[in-house]
Formats: C-alpha cells, sequence, structure tokens
C-alpha cells in the first residue's frame, strides 16, 4: 500500500497571509486538523496545525477584551506562527515508511508532493484507518496469533490448515518481538472448533485464539 491509495487528495490550503481567524473557519468547516500553506505560485511555503492555532491564542489571563481578541486573531497571519521547514513524502513512498517518518519526527501529517506539485496530505488518521484495513477491523470471523519458526514456508503451513478447512483468509500480518516471529490471521468460513484442533497441530505456539473478536462500542456514562 502506498502513500497515494489513502492519502486525501487535493488537500485544503491557506497562503502566509491568511488570517488565524481564517485559517479556524477553514479547519471548522472542512472537519479538518493540519492546513498546508501555499505561496501565490502554489509551492508549499509551511504548514499550521490546529495545535499552532491554540497556542496563538491569548491565554485564559488575559487582561484584552472580547473584541480585542477578536481583532488581534484577525491580523494575526500564519506567515507569523507557520511551521518551516515542512517534511514531506511522495505519491509513490510505501505507507509504512511515511509512518515511520511521522513517528520519527513526532508530526501528524505529512503533506505529499508530486515534484514540487502539492498533490495531496497523508495524516495519522489514515495510518490508523490502515491499520484497521490490514487487520480486518470489524470485519466477521475469527482472529488467532501463532508464533512460528523463522524460516521458509512457515506462513504458508498455517495458511494451508486454514484452507484445509474450507476458511477464507481476510487478512494476515507477520511480525517480530524480538527473536521471536508472529503471524495473525483473521479468516472466516472455517469451524471454530476443528481450527483450533488443526492450529495445535501444527509446529507453531497458538498465542491466542478468538472465535469473536470484535470489542464493544457502546460509550460510557
Amino acid at each position: 500500500m502506498l502513500v497515494k491509495d489513502m492519502m486525501t487528495p487535493n488537500p485544503i490550503t491557506a497562503t502566509p497571509d491568511t488570517t488565524h481567524k481564517q485559517a479556524s473557519d477553514l479547519m471548522r468547516e472542512h472537519h479538518i486538523h493540519h492546513l498546508p500553506i501555499v505561496d501565490r505560485h502554489g509551492k508549499l511555503a509551511g504548514i499550521i496545525v490546529e495545535s499552532d492555532l491554540f497556542q496563538a491564542q491569548p491565554t485564559p489571563a488575559t487582561t484584552l477584551s472580547i473584541y480585542e481578541i477578536h481583532s488581534l486573531l484577525s491580523s494575526l497571519k500564519l506567515k507569523q506562527i507557520m511551521r518551516r521547514p515542512v517534511y514531506t513524502t511522495g505519491p509513490d513512498c510505501p505507507l509504512e515508511e511515511a509512518a515511520r517518518l511521522m513517528h520519527q519526527h513526532n508530526i501528524g501529517c505529512l503533506p505529499v508532493l508530486d515534484g514540487d506539485a502539492l498533490v495531496g496530505i497523508v495524516t495519522d488518521t489514515d495510518i490508523f484507518k490502515t491499520l484497521v484495513t490490514l487487520l480486518g477491523g470489524g470485519e466477521q470471523g475469527a482472529r488467532f496469533t501463532v508464533e512460528v519458526e523463522d524460516r521458509p514456508g512457515s506462513l504458508a503451513q498455517v495458511a494451508q490448515a486454514i484452507a484445509d478447512l474450507g476458511g477464507d483468509i481476510i487478512s494476515a500480518i507477520t511480525w517480530h518481538q524480538g527473536s521471536k516471529s508472529y503471524v495473525t490471521i483473521k479468516e472466516r468460513g472455517a469451524d471454530f472448533a476443528q481450527l483450533s484442533a488443526a492450529l495445535e497441530r501444527l509446529p507453531a505456539r497458538v498465542v491466542n485464539l478468538l472465535e469473536h473478536p470484535q470489542c464493544g462500542d457502546e460509550p460510557m456514562g
């Protein structure tokens, strides 16, 4: 999966001369939290995130009146508070590399550039949605994780066991923790009791096995 598969194309933008109030209105209207800043030539010049707007506001302890605050924020321009330089990525960057860059630099988004042209934006929300998709979140089916030997054919053995029971793999990932290797799979169609027995016969340790992995989604309070 590449950045272009999950990015928001043609993102909402502002200019260096956009005011604080205008930027706040844009974010509120379009339900966004990141605003790329482009110059008059359409080139990326900076970025504003929602927290930047909050930090630029007077504190609750201010002695300014509400009218003075409104006037101040209406004259404050983004070029005075925008972040730069900006970390960016390209549309053909693997999504996991974009996620690594965001994590490494503790940022919540990456503008996507094709050459010098801003063509999209990928955010931490997009990464989260991708994780849900890759793990089969919300899909009906059994979910299990097994610890396997780190050798060719380990994943094929697990997949074959599911196929022999008429199961259909919805999602499958391999991951490592220290020196140990794991496979997490969600499948549907196999009889759960037979699946449990088949996994126990494999040369792998069953870490967990859930027939109904969905968690409750009812709010509290």
